[in-house]
Parts: C-alpha cells; structure tokens; sequence
C-alpha cells in the first residue's frame, strides 16, 4: 500500500531550507530564488502522483532537474561581446566580496564556493547535497539517480579538484 503523503505545506516547511541551500550551492544566491520557486511549483503540480518513500530525495531531484535547466538556458541566452577593461577589474574585485558580505559569509568561504561553482554540475551538486544540505551518501545518490558509489565518486572527485585549486591560489599569493 502507498504511503500516504503530508499535507503539501507540511512538506513544503520541510524541505524549503535544504533545497533553498542545495540551489544556493548549485547557482548562487540570485538565481536561486527563482529556481526554488520553479521547483516547488513543479512539486505542487506533481505531489498527488508522488510517491511518499523519499520525498526528499524527490523534491532534490526536482531542483536539481530545474538548475540544470537554467544553465542550459543561460548558455542559449545572448552574452555581451566585450567590456572595457577596467570595468571587468573592478567587477572581478568586488564579486567575491559582493556574494559573501550578503550571504553573512567571511572572505574565505566566498573563494571556496566561488570555486565550488567551477565544478562540473553532477560534482557541484554532489559537494552541495553532500556538505550544505549535510544529506548522507545513499541519500546523494537517490537524488542524483545515482548509485551511493557515484555520489561517493562525484564527491571524491569535487574535492581533490578543490583541494588543487586551493593549492593553486596559495602558490599565487
């Protein structure tokens, strides 16, 4: 027998915090709203169809689903040709600093999500699931579609690219 689901805005408190922090990690705090808004809307669509099991791992596959949208979206979006130099400095100075002064954060996890956002997307939204959402590995994979080994995988492999980027800024300092 299926199990019977909580009603819609009992899994909506629920939930809105880990998939608003799995979509801050997947594409920053500006794009996030929208998409968190887009994938509660898809759920409320679907929720008398799903399936009461492992509604968390449904709602992040959702939301992962609708980020993955919005980067092919924004890659089919027209992008400015040049800027003047200065301009992109001051721009490239302030945007670090910018992100993690609203987001409460200290300079240095600014540069570690910067770099998080580097990621391929199956390891980004492996670390973020994983680390912002602090879901366990089985948990990971379900909500990739994924096995618990390609989460551990994707997860693996995201942080030894970190731990080289890191490196690789202290050499520049």
């Amino acid at each position: 027998m299926a199990e019977a689901l909580p009603p819609f805005q009992a899994f909506l408190d629920e939930h809105m915090q880990p998939v608003r922090a799995f979509l801050r990690g997947m594409l920053g705090p500006h794009d996030a709203e929208d998409c968190l808004q887009e994938t509660f809307l898809a759920a409320l669509r679907a929720y008398p169809r799903a399936e009461g099991t492992n509604l968390r791992a449904w709602i992040l596959t959702i939301a992962r689903r609708k980020a993955l949208d919005h980067f092919r979206s924004r890659a089919r979006s027209a992008q400015p040709v040049a800027e003047p130099q200065g301009l992109i400095d001051r721009r490239a100075a302030q945007s670090g600093d910018e992100v993690g002064t609203r987001l409460g954060m200290s300079p240095r996890h600014s540069e570690i999500w910067a770099a998080v956002a580097e990621l391929p997307p199956s390891q980004r939204a492996a670390v973020v699931l994983r680390f912002a959402v602090d879901l366990r590995y089985r948990e990971v994979g379900e909500a990739l579609g994924t096995s618990e080994e390609a989460a551990r995988r994707n997860v693996h492999e995201a942080l030894k690219k970190l731990r080289a980027s890191a490196a690789d800024l202290k050499e520049m300092a």
